[in-house]
């Protein structure tokens, strides 16, 4: 029998809102109309249980994530693998290759060991010489986040296809309907998201450094995972290939994973969860900040932990802010104030200026010397691209990431940002 995935649940919400809805075709027996098909695309454990190729640098098309880790660059391209770039001199990044990974989204590093996802496996790639890479092992089944079909492997995600044709008024209810396992979605009744696939500071000389929309991070030699329930726990001092030693369930929707010392900080759809992670083999959640329904991306300094909430499709809200929280008790974490943003997604701080990634309006830059207002007292800014994450580093320099490709900056002085470089998606 065939399961529908967790993370298609936000879809199911989706659908629900769309069948309350009247339908277009209620007085007729007949209609010809466009929908969207959303085809359900599989992959064979035999297509992707292979090492990893090391190929020449490819253009991005697609960027996701970003992780530093020495003068490497690492970009996530979304499913595809990782580009791998000097950034010796940030104001001129040399490609250097590329990491074929299908089905990957997040990475991290450490020891010169590159950890990534391939689909519902975790990969282990030594880097010792960053110019050819070596496949060092895999751990099968590290992430099961994907349902699994005995004769069509893995769902890993649903396919736009869109579609005209004849329905009668008994398949068509509302606004969508199912049919030998694929969605049609009336055009007419609004869009819904196409890839509903899974969509921190660094600690040591050998450790990397990830943006604040990571799902992997790494702390006291252990790799920590999320998915969109709970949280995986893994060894990396035994093997190259990880061992999982612990899984902690933590609730619903969960999205991002920030280190603090010895505290994960971890951003859900309904809240930010802390956990206390000085036993690393057993985090032990300590606490909730609840808040609106949203996406939540999470940084932490200090006694201050800074989360963004947007709405999107994926988020299921209507909410754009800035939440400020006071995470001194840290079971008892308190709201500071509360700021409006336009659709803020990544974010950083270095200093005392706090760097929030807006969508199409790019980073906007704020005064954070006071918590309180942090929200109010915007600075400067970085325009003329589209802006979903970005990592500051202690050289004053800034990395963003969006759908236009890479940016760079010089943020001696955060009022005006200096751009350094680009690499541009196609």
């Amino acid at each position: 029998m065939k399961t529908i995935p967790t993370f298609y649940y936000h879809l199911i919400g989706l659908l629900s809102l769309a069948l309350a809805l009247p339908s277009c075709i209620q007085d007729t027996c007949e209609a010809t109309t466009t929908f969207q098909a959303y085809e359900p695309v599989y992959v064979k454990p035999a297509d992707f249980r292979h090492a990893i190729e090391f190929e020449a640098p490819k253009d991005l098309e697609n960027p996701g994530k970003i992780y530093v880790y020495q003068d490497i660059l690492l970009i996530n391209e979304r499913g595809a693998g990782i580009h791998l770039i000097d950034n010796s001199n940030p104001e001129a990044p040399q490609p250097f290759g590329f990491l074929n990974i299908p089905g990957n989204v997040d990475m991290a590093v450490r020891g010169n060991m590159i950890y990534a996802d391939n689909y519902v496996d975790l990969v282990a790639i030594d880097i010792t010489n960053p110019n050819s890479p070596v496949f060092a092992g895999r751990t099968e089944e590290a992430i099961p986040s994907h349902s699994f079909d005995e004769e069509q492997g893995y769902l890993v995600r649903y396919e736009e296809v869109p579609m005209t044709e004849e329905v009668d008024c008994d398949s068509y209810t509302g606004n969508s309907f199912w049919r030998d396992g694929t969605l049609f979605i009336d055009v007419a009744a609004g869009g819904v998201a196409q890839d509903f696939a899974n969509e921190s500071a660094g600690q040591a000389q050998d450790v990397g450094v990830g943006g604040s929309m990571a799902r992997f991070t790494l702390a006291q030699d252990h790799l920590y995972v999320v998915d969109e329930h709970r949280l995986h726990v893994f060894g990396l001092s035994a093997t190259p290939e990880p061992e999982k030693i612990n899984v902690v369930d933590i609730g619903w929707g969960i999205e991002t994973i920030f280190p603090y010392g010895d505290k994960l900080f971890i951003g859900a759809a309904n809240g930010m969860y802390i956990f206390d992670n000085s036993v690393p083999t057993a985090p032990e959640q300590l606490s909730v900040f609840r808040h609106a329904t949203a996406c939540d991306p999470v940084f932490v300094d200090g006694n201050i932990a800074y989360v963004t909430l947007r709405n999107g499709t994926e988020c299921e809200t209507f909410t754009n802010q800035l939440d400020v929280v006071d995470v001194t008790n840290l079971t008892d974490p308190v709201l500071i104030n509360s700021f409006s943003m336009h659709n803020p997604h990544g974010l950083s701080k270095l200093h005392n200026a706090l760097y929030i990634c807006e969508n199409e309006q790019g980073v906007k830059i704020f005064d954070a010397t006071d918590p309180a207002t942090v929200g109010n007292e915007q600075i400067g800014k970085m325009t003329g691209f589209q802006a979903y994450d970005i990592i500051t580093l202690q050289g004053n320099l800034a990395i963003v990431i969006g759908d236009n490709g890479l940016y760079q900056y010089d943020i001696s002085n955060p009022e005006a940002p200096r751009r350094l470089s680009n690499l541009l998606s196609l």
